[in-house]
């Protein structure tokens, strides 16, 4: 009998659309021999939807996709997904939400309360892979490098603004300035003069109340997925990021809509380093405890220094995106990865009293 899986998708948070366009990445490419999908959809309000296979999930010319009600209405009880009375008897959940919401431990914690096995992290480690004034504290402990920086709530900034200028400016521009709990690079902003700041300390709290700042790093952007295979956490080959010079830096519309981004897969550096950022890789997501799947974020500086920047519990996982290119490098293909997943979904349980 084929094992039922609730494909979740949109979400509350800014990163609504690339969810979608995850999701329709694995619908079309699941084993429907072991697997039958259920697609449910969350509005940008918070409603859950059941919707048809058919639903459009991709990006049309400049056009994302997004979420909109059916007249099917889902609701997570503590017995499971239920629609008009019916419960969906689901198997496996597939979470892909990014960012709060949905990334941070909230849906990780109702599934386990309705007892449904899921991909990914748990309810800890989602929340403080999320929050990257929690995660780098815990990076730095495990003896990962991380950017300088500090944190600036919207009330301190009301408060205090002229003292959070002053360590601004003590860190030297340029700066980047960004929402602690974002993703895909919304609300962040490049900073190159005093003048700047109060603006982008603006535009990050349209995405988030707490907004971090951190020192410039030089270097390249290098990336590496990480998945547990038979409980073991195993590192992929390492990638370089390429974004077209027009882009400042690594933003949503390089990310997402330009296609002025490629990955060089393996990257161009010498075997020894690649070596180096696979481990650190494996001690972060270790470090947060994190199950399942992440992709590791690092910078690699002129002096062939590593700095991590950040671990997503759920990154981009389309055919075409960074986590999957790269597992496809190592050796694993799309269909083969979303398999492992789910079958790691089911061989242990997030929860406290499951561990």
């Amino acid at each position: 009998m084929k094992q039922r899986v609730a494909i979740i998708c949109g979400g509350r948070s800014s990163e609504h659309e690339i969810s979608c366009i995850s999701a329709g990445g694995v619908l079309k490419s699941i084993d429907r021999s072991k697997y039958e999908p259920i697609l449910i959809g969350i509005t940008k309000s918070g409603s859950w939807y059941l919707l048809d296979e058919s639903y459009v999930l991709s990006i049309n010319g400049d056009v994302l996709p997004e979420i909109k009600p059916t007249e099917s209405k889902v609701i997570l009880a503590a017995d499971g997904f239920v629609v008009d009375g019916k419960n969906l008897e689901i198997d496996i959940a597939f979470p892909l939400l990014h960012g709060p919401y949905g990334e941070d431990g909230t849906i990780q914690g109702a599934l386990e309360i309705a007892d449904i096995a899921y991909v990914g992290s748990g309810v800890l480690a989602c929340a403080v892979a999320m929050d990257k004034s929690f995660a780098k504290p815990i990076f730095q402990s495990s003896g990962l490098k991380v950017a300088a920086g500090f944190v600036v709530r919207a009330t301190n900034w009301s408060a205090n603004g002229s003292q959070i200028q002053k360590q601004a400016d003590q860190l030297g521009y340029p700066i980047f300035v960004k929402p602690a709990r974002g993703g895909s690079s919304r609300g962040t902003t490049k900073v190159n003069s005093a003048t700047e700041f109060c603006a982008a300390l603006e535009d990050a709290y349209n995405f988030d109340s707490k907004a971090i700042v951190e020192q410039e790093i030089k270097g390249h952007e290098v990336e590496c997925a990480v998945l547990e295979i038979n409980g073991v956490a195993k590192a992929s080959v390492v990638g370089k990021i390429k974004i077209d010079p027009k882009y400042d830096f690594y933003n949503f519309q390089a990310k997402y809509l330009d296609g002025a981004t490629t990955i060089e897969l393996p990257a161009p550096i010498a075997e020894k380093l690649s070596d180096e950022i696979r481990a650190k890789a494996i001690t972060a997501f270790k470090a947060l405890g994190c199950s399942g799947l992440a992709r590791v974020d690092f910078f690699l500086t002129e002096n062939n220094e590593i700095i991590i920047n950040e671990l997503n519990t759920m990154p981009g996982f389309t055919a075409t995106s960074v986590f999957p290119k790269m597992w496809e490098a190592t050796g694993i293909k799309y269909v083969e990865l979303i398999t492992n997943l789910l079958e790691a979904a089911l061989s242990r349980n997030n929860g406290v009293l499951g561990n």
